[in-house]
């Protein structure tokens, strides 16, 4: 989820070198505050069976779609994608990505295609599926909808409706070519969870100062009625995205919703990239393909 990469190569390599200067002195990170979830219960879509008969555990191949996340963006260096690190279809044993489970190491490069682009909106995604309809592919997965709701601002965000719009065009876009393929989709992470997760940190408010995902992640250390509404209204648009995304899956029969496993997972520090605490580190892409691996072979 690029957030402008031409435009702040030059700050946030200073950044870095600023960062590292300030972690000499500031020692082990500040300790978490209370948790994100204090605007109310998470909601949890509740994955809806899938018919035996038409889903397979073991594609034969496998096509990936979506944005950075997919990419591997950041995962590996600044401000570049690293598909080998991909949850999707990377090759790097250390993150034993979905393909490398399903497929094995020796049939990954010929059998599996990553085609999610960094900065991508819904509203690529049916481009995206129909190049990977393109290649038959036994089976789909789909991460997309951070960006939509990581704009500058909350007005900036992707109304529901487009959004519902452009994933139903996706899925049918999809079907036309590939009618039986299986389709795996994961939930929009929790934003706010993020900035719960580093906003005490003031390493990590050093690098979102830069324009990380503004929506939800400016003047973090803010607590204001201003600055919650603001966030609240972000996780709020999160939520709806995944209810739409659980809604139109739900009525393909091949699909399966991850039943909110990615925005319900606690990404810590740990997991995420230290280059703009925001993607996934490599650690953190191991993660995403092991919640991907169980939804998928669930019986």
């Amino acid at each position: 989820m690029p957030y402008g990469r031409r435009r702040i190569r030059t700050a946030v390599v200073g950044a870095v070198l600023a960062v590292a200067a300030l972690a000499g002195c500031t020692g082990s990170p500040a300790p978490r505050t209370g948790a994100a979830a204090s605007t109310g219960p998470t909601p949890t879509p509740t994955p809806t069976p899938t018919p035996v008969s038409l889903w397979d555990d073991s594609p034969a191949s496998v096509a990936a779609v979506g944005d950075s996340v997919t990419r591997g963006f950041d995962a590996c260096s600044l401000l570049a994608d690293c598909p080998e690190a991909s949850w999707a279809t990377g090759t790097d044993p250390a993150v034993n990505s979905l393909a490398l489970r399903l497929l094995g190491p020796g049939r990954v490069a010929g059998n599996s295609w990553n085609l999610a682009r960094s900065g991508a909106r819904v509203a690529a995604l049916p481009e995206q599926m129909g190049r990977a309809a393109a290649r038959r592919p036994e089976l789909v997965t789909v991460m997309i909808g951070a960006n939509d709701a990581c704009r500058p601002t909350p007005a900036g965000m992707t109304p529901v409706a487009e959004f519902r719009r452009s994933f139903e065009a996706s899925l049918a876009r999809l079907r036309k070519d590939a009618p039986k393929a299986r389709v795996y989709v994961a939930s929009v992470p929790d934003l706010r969870r993020l900035w719960d997760t580093g906003r005490a940190n003031p390493l990590v408010r050093r690098v979102w100062e830069l324009g990380v995902c503004g929506a939800m992640l400016a003047d973090p250390e803010d607590l204001g009625a201003a600055a919650e509404r603001r966030r609240t209204a972000v996780r709020d648009r999160v939520v709806a995205y995944n209810e739409v995304l659980a809604e139109v899956c739900a009525r393909d029969e091949r699909c399966r919703y991850d039943g909110g496993a990615v925005f319900g997972f606690r990404f810590d520090e740990s997991l995420l990239s230290t280059w703009d605490w925001f993607h996934p580190s490599r650690e953190g892409q191991a993660r995403l393909a092991e919640l991907a691996y169980r939804r998928i072979t669930e019986k």
